[in-house]
């Protein structure tokens, strides 16, 4: 095994152990940590690949800019439940995902047996090297591509909109309070306090 080969199979087990501890931590915070590893060794691999731009991309906008804001979301949102039926919601997420994310890594490794099992490294060709400046793809994107941009900068600012919502404080009471009916049940509703005229 060659040392090329050698860094890139441990950089994919490193990008992937990251990636797997980040679904599984209980902590929101540690989980986006985790997923900044994986992020960067994703751009690793991209530098590593010949795609020194994408690794730039990575680092900038994912690890950069949208795990920013990751965080900030998460800091935006209630952390403990209060009630008992958010614990019940709680609990039930929690066993739908412990069901879930099984089996979707498991198919993910059966699909990557299967394309392991039928690559043949002799019948395959190199695909032929293409440069485009950082400027050159720039002015693309923002040329011919602008509304996808603005669309992902909106979508992301709804998202972290949504994520303001979420996090509100809940006012719970066990009956609407009617205009003019005071919180104190000692006095009547337009009581006047005789402290206060004088």
């Amino acid at each position: 095994m060659t040392l090329y080969a050698a860094l890139f199979y441990s950089l994919a087990a490193a990008t992937l152990i990251c990636t797997l501890v980040a679904v599984t931590r209980r902590v929101l915070v540690h989980a986006v940590v985790w997923m900044v590893g994986s992020l960067l060794g994703t751009a690793l691999i991209f530098l590593l690949l010949g795609a020194p731009l994408l690794a730039g991309f990575e680092v900038i906008i994912y690890a950069g800019a949208i795990m920013v804001l990751f965080l900030f979301a998460i800091m935006l949102m209630a952390q403990e439940p209060n009630e008992p039926k958010e614990v019940r919601a709680m609990v039930r997420r929690r066993l739908f995902a412990s069901m879930f994310w099984p089996t979707v890594w498991g198919l993910a490794g059966i699909v990557a047996c299967m394309a392991l099992i039928s690559f043949d490294p002799a019948n395959t060709t190199p695909l032929t090297a293409g440069r485009v400046s950082p400027r050159a793809l720039g002015a693309w994107v923002f040329g011919n591509a602008w509304p996808a941009v603005e669309a992902v900068s909106l979508l992301l600012f709804a998202a972290l909109a949504g994520a303001r919502y979420l996090g509100l404080p809940l006012v719970h009471s066990d009956r609407p309070e009617k205009i003019g009916e005071s919180l104190d049940m000692d006095q009547p509703p337009c009581a006047v306090n005789p402290e206060d005229e004088r």
